[in-house]
């Protein structure tokens, strides 16, 4: 689940979502996933990450999305 891999801390990326651990934010791992990069691009440039976190990314996206509501 990415309740266990996703934080957020106002002292930390002003409260923006993060890997926990990290000062990298799902925002840039969302980022990066769609200028084309590879989640294995990813954890070679960032080799403190697991896939679990990039996926975690992906379902925390998803999960805000989806409780996004939307007025006509």
């Amino acid at each position: 689940m990415w309740q266990e891999r996703i934080i957020t801390d106002p002292a930390i990326m002003v409260g923006k979502p993060i890997v926990a651990g990290t000062r990298i934010t799902v925002m840039f791992i969302l980022d990066v996933l769609a200028q084309g990069w590879s989640v294995d691009e990813i954890l070679r440039n960032y080799p403190n990450l697991a896939a679990d976190d990039v996926r975690a990314c992906l379902a925390y996206a998803s999960d805000v999305l989806s409780a996004e509501k939307v007025y006509s």
